[in-house]
């Protein structure tokens, strides 16, 4: 049987992962940003 200690270290490996690489999260936040900007821009007038 499994320790919880060994349990503990194996989730905790598997939390890190992200579902994506970096320059994918980079890549979406920047086009969320450049669309808020957009938005805000637009009822500016």
């Amino acid at each position: 049987m499994i320790n919880q200690s060994a349990m503990t270290n194996l989730a905790s490996e598997y939390a890190r992962e992200l579902p994506a690489s970096p320059v994918a999260f980079g890549v979406g936040t920047f086009i969320v940003f450049v669309i808020c900007l957009y938005l805000v821009l637009r009822l500016d007038k």
